[in-house]
């Protein structure tokens, strides 16, 4: 069920990349690889702008599953991410064929209801950055889709990687 909402297996993990200081903001993110394909190009010829949320999403369950909770663990815990706000910033276009590391992490999470995620992309042939973004995440109860404080497992796996926001003056509200 989880593939088909959080569209994670469009991912895989680049490992080999995690570890670059010179292409991150952060000292360690979590790092997946995507192939762009003709399916997500768009009149100009370039990736289309939706796109790029669909693959924000992505990496983000991809990443959670990585830290050990997927949507099967959110129906177990009756808890659940949804969010809140979006904001990305379009840096340079991308192509059909173009490979791109999308590293992700936590910036923000007070333990309350909601938390802070950022997105960076890189084109790999050149290291050109292509977007950046942030997610505002917000715990429900997957009953009532209320915000409720998050659960214990939630704490433990959504930590803070780094305070580093990339896009500080537009980036989501901290509510």
């Amino acid at each position: 069920m989880s593939t088909l909402i959080f569209k994670a297996d469009l991912l895989t993990r680049q490992a080999d990349a995690e570890h670059r200081p010179d292409l991150w903001p952060c000292p360690s993110p979590f790092v997946a690889s995507l192939t762009v394909g003709p399916e997500h190009m768009d009149e100009f010829g370039h990736t289309n702008n939706t796109v790029y949320l669909v693959w924000m999403q992505a990496v983000a369950a991809l990443h959670s599953k990585h830290l050990g909770l997927t949507f099967d663990d959110f129906v177990a815990l009756g808890s659940g991410c949804v969010a809140r706000h979006h904001d990305i910033h379009y840096k340079r276009p991308s192509f059909a064929g173009d490979t791109l590391w999308v590293a992700t992490w936590i910036s923000r999470n007070e333990g309350k209801t909601d938390m802070l995620r950022q997105y960076h992309f890189v084109r790999a042939s050149d290291l050109a950055t292509i977007a950046t973004g942030s997610t505002q995440w917000v715990c429900i109860d997957m009953n009532t889709g209320r915000p409720k404080r998050q659960p214990p497992e939630f704490l433990s796996a959504y930590r803070v990687t780094s305070i580093n926001n990339p896009d500080a003056d537009t980036a989501a509200d901290t509510q």
